[in-house]
């Protein structure tokens, strides 16, 4: 039986009609303990203040960790440089809002060359993110890094390509780790057993740190390993299967830490894959 501390599990909620009013009822109806949202249109870079109340309803959920995802749009390594100011002002709502809610982190994409080679790529992310990193500080939640599925000339995809992007930004304390086990998966990380998972986690525990990992997207993936597409499937679904993610559980990299599905929905799946989750973790306790 493992004395590490038990994960909080949940999902990525719906909050049109309100980030608390709609988020946390639908966190209730699949037993979430643990949640993920957006706070402005994932597809689009129109920004909203947001509501006091609502944020003041979910700051007061001490008991379920919210995580905020950032603009799918976002690519801090992007040659142009009208895409670049965009998504830094995207990033930076986001942080600002995250803080609004008491938001754990804020997840953001790694982003890509476009064009051009990836340490080019790497030095252009740093020009902008470093900077912002460093003038909003404390104020703001970490933000989470969360490697690519290895798709054309993205930054980071593979728990080594992590350690080179963290080490661009002189290893900021103020940058986390997001980890997708789809992605890790897509990326060449066969992680569909659980020595395989292991072997994952052990890397990034060697390159990276495991004080950098706060937070992990659990999905599986209706492509094989290293397809490098990113697509999700529900647990146990999919090429990775449920089993592994018992090694999530008991890892000293990643116990403890809180594992949001992002998985197709709506209720009633999400709601299983929690509970398959849930029982996952509850075997490895047992």
């Amino acid at each position: 039986m493992s004395d590490l501390a038990a994960s909080p599990i949940g999902a990525h909620v719906p909050v049109a009609g309100g980030l608390a009013t709609r988020g946390l009822a639908y966190a209730a109806d699949i037993s979430a303990e643990t949640v993920q949202v957006f706070v402005s249109n994932p597809r689009g870079w129109a920004t909203t203040p947001g509501n006091p109340d609502e944020d003041a309803k979910l700051r007061e959920r001490t008991d379920l960790p919210v995580y905020v995802h950032a603009n799918y749009l976002i690519n801090l390594g992007s040659p142009e440089d009208a895409l670049a100011e965009r998504s830094t002002a995207s990033l930076e709502h986001a942080l600002r809002r995250g803080a609004d809610i008491g938001a754990g982190g804020v997840v953001v994409h790694t982003g890509s060359a476009v064009r051009g080679s990836r340490e080019e790529g790497l030095e252009r992310m740093r020009a902008r993110l470093l900077p912002l990193l460093e003038r909003l500080g404390e104020d703001v939640p970490p933000v989470l890094l969360e490697p690519m599925a290895g798709q054309g000339q993205v930054l980071c995809a593979t728990v080594d390509d992590l350690a080179d992007y963290l080490a661009a930004l002189g290893w900021h304390p103020r940058a986390g780790v997001c980890l997708d086990t789809a992605h890790a998966f897509a990326a060449g990380h066969d992680v569909s057993t659980p020595a395989g998972m292991r072997t994952m986690l052990d890397r990034f525990g060697e390159v990276v740190g495991a004080q950098r990992l706060r937070l992990i997207h659990a999905n599986d993936s209706k492509e094989p390993c290293a397809s490098n597409k990113d697509r999700h499937e529900n647990i146990g679904a999919g090429h990775i299967g449920s089993a592994p993610f018992g090694a999530l559980f008991d890892h000293p990299v990643s116990a403890g830490v809180p594992v949001v599905c992002e998985t197709p929905g709506p209720v009633k799946p999400h709601a299983a894959d929690v509970a398959t989750l849930k029982g996952v973790r509850e075997a490895t306790a047992g």
